[in-house]
């Protein structure tokens, strides 16, 4: 059943610690069965920017080769799962602008009835982390979505504490995702599969 779902994870990263937990996300899903694509949403940030800070210019330059996501990742995917780091508690404005690009399929209804999830990372505690979840949340919604979240459904939630999603702090770029946190990011995608093959399966059966 999951063997049949295709699963897109979309995600922005300026220095890599959102993209260790969209790697996480893919790895989860591939496991879970799905047929996986990894895709980058464009960077906004003009090259002095990305130069000036040696981070996200290494980073920069680490996933030059992960593709871009395209509308035709959105059309191709029973399942989408977002990640971004937060920005004043919503969600980065590459992958918002990405988002904003969706209007055509949303005027077909072509986003509709797929499944949707998300993770995220902060500088600092807290920092937004639930705000950012449902920002991404409200474009669900208006998708025609079925929003999947890891709720409180593994033990290991209640270590995470985030029902919302996964959720990291990174304090400013310096810690990389651990374990509770690419956990969690593992858990909302099986989930995510999980409920996106069940509901291809009662659509198309």
């Amino acid at each position: 059943m999951a063997a049949q779902t295709k699963v897109a994870v979309i995600y922005y990263s300026a220095t890599g610690i959102t993209y260790q937990m969209a790697q996480a996300a893919c790895e989860a899903a591939g496991d879970a069965g799905a047929e996986v694509r990894l895709r980058k949403v464009h960077e906004l940030a003009p090259d002095e920017a990305i130069r000036s800070n040696s981070g996200w210019h290494a980073h920069h330059l680490e996933t030059q080769d992960v593709p871009e996501a395209q509308l035709d990742d959105l059309s191709w995917a029973d399942v989408v799962i977002f990640g971004t780091p937060t920005r004043y508690g919503v969600m980065a404005a590459q992958l918002k602008q990405f988002m904003d690009t969706t209007g055509p399929l949303w005027s077909q209804g072509a986003l509709a009835n797929k499944v949707y999830s998300a993770f995220c990372s902060t500088a600092t505690s807290h920092g937004g982390q639930e705000a950012t979840l449902l920002s991404m949340f409200h474009v669900f919604y208006h998708w025609g979505g079925v929003v999947v979240t890891p709720g409180y459904t593994d033990p290991s939630q209640f270590v995470a504490g985030n029902p919302y999603g996964a959720s990291h702090t990174s304090n400013n770029g310096e810690t990389a995702p651990d374990d509770i946190a690419l956990g969690a990011t593992a858990l909302t995608a099986r989930r995510a599969v999980l409920i996106g093959a069940a509901l291809k399966t009662g659509m198309t059966g």
